[in-house]
């Protein structure tokens, strides 16, 4: 793999790194001053609606459509290519701008579609109308974000598309803190500064395609080959896009019935949750598919399964403890980080429930990522959907019945077990074509896990402080609690695992 590729890696890794601090510094902003509670129940709905529509649209099929496009015009020469951004760019603003007219039109309707527990509360569907009316135009900015960032990578430049999304979390921040306390329903400052952000995204993003050279002139082109050839290939692309985005927002529907609050416990602690998920799943994601790509190419089975086996090995080792730490460390996590002013030690409670469910997937999670790529890189799309619609089907079904027993917990676990399910078909996909076939010495591998992960579980039993400690304590005692346990559990299985004879080094790079 070339050194060009792991620099290009490091720095999406690094600039995911910084927007997921600043996205928890955000949380726990939000946390502190809007609580569990009605506000910030509505606002989480009122953004995810346009977070959908952006990531099934904008940053999913859209991207997956233009680029390969992109690159073929790129052959062709500069005024060709020019011609297609010019057209597609039109093009794309001009139905956005439809959208968006047409979403905060429909505002309060769409509120009744995705959150239909909130029509028995006039309030809290009015309020979320109001939100809705506000944040949607976030779709029209972003999307146009997402395509001035595909060109940016195109051209090389990775760092400015991903750090980008740092200015939305900054924008929430400044919202939050100065904006909110001067208005007569302060969650609304919220809302602005989703607007915000989005508009201070594209813009950060304009100067850079100045610089490039590659900003002309939109005009509709709707006739447009280029254009018509990303619309053809957008199509199938939205199918397994739409599959994780659906459940997500399957399971904020389905909570919308629950008691207030359950939407927020769910946000906060998919929050944690993908942390771990995003600064991992991208790397590895990011690192494998270039390489299992070239390899497919040049016929190397042998080569293209020892990579995924690589890839594999490394989630063991990294998501294992991971996945430990935050099922066991929920409520401290939840405390240390969100359980101030308005945020209790209930709300950090009942959010540690769903943490831990949600923790239960971890692996499954970052399993998707490593595993899928492997589908992709032969060019077969088909069956990663077909996988992922048996997956969304099982978690509707999982979401009701779980949901019925064990409320907000039932959803976050039903996410998991769905999750589980996608994974192990990828992995049985990939084995029965015979592209992968695991190397040796799997059984030995995970055998040595076992001591150092059984390390790190005893060291956390034995020295996690009682839940009073952590209500009790100030936010400095939190902190430095969690940071010693982390630090010592880190500490513990890192140096097991040089004894049991597992070498990091050796699996920080595939053969």
């Amino acid at each position: 793999m070339s050194e060009k590729l792991f620099k290009s890696t490091a720095i999406v890794s690094m600039m995911t790194f910084i927007s997921r601090i600043l996205g928890f510094i955000r949380d726990i902003v939000i946390a502190r001053m809007f609580g569990a509670g009605l506000g910030a129940d509505v606002f989480f709905v009122a953004f995810k609606i346009p977070n959908f529509l952006r990531r099934l649209f904008a940053e999913g099929a859209f991207s997956q459509a233009f680029i390969p496009v992109l690159a073929e015009y790129r052959q062709r020469g500069d005024k060709d290519l020019k011609q297609l951004i010019a057209n597609t760019s039109g093009t794309l603003a001009s139905i956005l701008f439809t959208i968006t007219a047409l979403g905060v039109i429909a505002a309060p309707l769409l509120i009744m579609i995705f959150a239909p527990g909130f029509i028995d509360n006039p309030h809290k569907i009015g309020l979320a109308g109001d939100l809705l009316k506000i944040t949607f135009p976030y779709l029209f900015f972003i999307s146009l974000t997402a395509f001035a960032g595909a060109i940016l990578n195109s051209f090389g430049k990775f760092a400015v598309p991903a750090f980008t999304p740092v200015f939305l979390n900054l924008s929430l921040i400044a919202c939050a803190i100065w904006l909110s306390p001067h208005l007569d329903e302060p969650v609304m400052a919220l809302a602005w500064g989703v607007f915000i952000g989005g508009v201070v995204q594209l813009l950060f993003q304009i100067p850079f395609l100045i610089k490039l050279g590659q900003l002309p002139k939109p005009r509709w082109g709707w006739k447009d080959s280029g254009v018509k050839k990303i619309t053809t290939l957008m199509i199938p692309a939205m199918f397994g896009v739409s599959v994780a985005q659906i459940n997500l927002l399957l399971d904020t529907l389905l909570a919308s019935f629950l008691v207030t609050g359950s939407i927020s416990w769910l946000y906060y602690s998919d929050r944690l949750v993908e942390f771990p998920l995003g600064i991992f799943g991208i790397a590895l994601a990011t690192v494998i598919l270039p390489s299992l790509s070239k390899k497919h190419a040049s016929a190397s089975k042998a080569e293209f399964s020892h990579t995924i086996d690589w890839a594999l090995r490394w989630v063991f080792i990294i998501a294992t403890p991971a996945a430990i730490g935050l099922i066991w460390l929920a409520e401290p996590l939840l405390m240390t980080l969100f359980q101030y002013g308005e945020f209790t030690a209930q709300d950090a409670h009942k959010a540690s429930l769903s943490l831990m469910a949600y923790g239960l997937g971890l692996l499954p999670f970052i399993f998707i990522k490593v595993l899928a790529p492997g589908y992709y890189a032969r060019q077969d799309t088909k069956t990663p959907v077909k996988i992922g619609i048996i997956a969304m089907v099982t978690n509707m079904v999982l979401n009701i019945i779980l949901m019925m027993h064990y409320a907000h917990v039932g959803l976050a676990l039903a996410t998991a077990l769905s999750a589980m399910l996608n994974a192990g078909l990828l992995y049985t996909g990939l084995r029965k074509i015979g592209v992968y076939q695991p190397d040796a010495g799997w059984g030995r591998f995970i055998l040595k896990l076992v001591i150092p992960n059984s390390l790190l579980l005893l060291l956390l039993f034995w020295f996690t402080p009682e839940t009073s400690a952590w209500i009790e304590g100030s936010a400095w005692q939190r902190v430095t609690m969690l940071f010693t346990l982390i630090a010592g559990a880190m500490l513990t299985y890192f140096a097991a695992l040089s004894l049991v004879g597992i070498n990091v080094k050796q699996l920080l790079k595939p053969k």
